[in-house]
């Protein structure tokens, strides 16, 4: 019985807190908790080597490109396929169907197969960590308490916590790779095409890991 109303409660209080929740800021936590399930990325190139990883990213990339064009041609696999993990915490713009438009899936292991190819594995692995993690801290910070707008919709709150929390994950890289001047440069470098990402035209997916492992590589 004990189990039973403990269980009971447990639903009220997960309905409760879902209806506190705004709708947009729950589907935002789908999306970027998507997005940091692709943490298996920094460690396959760690430990898989540059071959290993370079191959996968590469197949992966094409399978991607070719499922999302299939979605946008509309033929029935892609669209069954494309739905079930993705369709339903995508972006709206990333819905439209007027243009074939690639999503940050294909800009990921884009930017994961650079990096591998041109980065040493610790650097690359670094580079595409901070990208996934705190890209995610950004947008769920800037939702939930951003005030004060920089650039369109990027916030000074959650630029803030993209820049703290890329420093963190450089400094536990550290055994690794030595944390330094030239960390917090590629930190602030990253934090900046994140958050003018729009006016660069270029997703953020692609351009900060690249950043990253291009301050690190040329700054001791």
């Amino acid at each position: 019985m004990r189990r039973k109303i403990s269980i009971d409660k447990l639903k009220e209080y997960s309905k409760e807190l879902e209806a506190r929740v705004p709708k947009d800021y729950r589907h935002e936590v789908y999306r970027k908790g998507i997005h940091l399930s692709s943490l298996w990325i920094p460690a396959l190139i760690y430990y898989g080597g540059t071959m290993i990883a370079s191959a996968i990213f590469l197949l992966l990339m094409i399978g991607e490109l070719l499922l999302e064009y299939g979605n946008y041609k509309k033929w029935k696999w892609a669209r069954l396929l494309f739905k079930l993990p993705f369709l339903l915490v995508m972006r709206s713009n990333e819905r439209q169907h007027q243009h074939f438009t690639i999503t940050g899936g294909v800009y990921v292991l884009a930017s994961s197969l650079i990096c591998a190819l041109l980065f040493t594995p610790t650097i690359a692995a670094i580079s595409i960590t901070v990208m996934l993690i705190s890209d995610t801290l950004a947008a769920l910070v800037g939702k939930a308490v951003g005030q004060r707008k920089i650039y369109k919709n990027k916030t000074l709150e959650g630029s803030v916590a993209f820049f703290i929390s890329s420093l963190i994950i450089m400094m536990l890289f550290n055994p690794l790779r030595t944390f330094n001047y030239a960390s917090v440069i590629a930190c602030f470098a990253a934090a900046f095409m994140e958050l003018f990402e729009q006016w660069f035209e270029l997703d953020d997916n692609f351009s900060v890991p690249l950043i990253i492992g291009i301050v690190l590589t040329l700054i001791a």
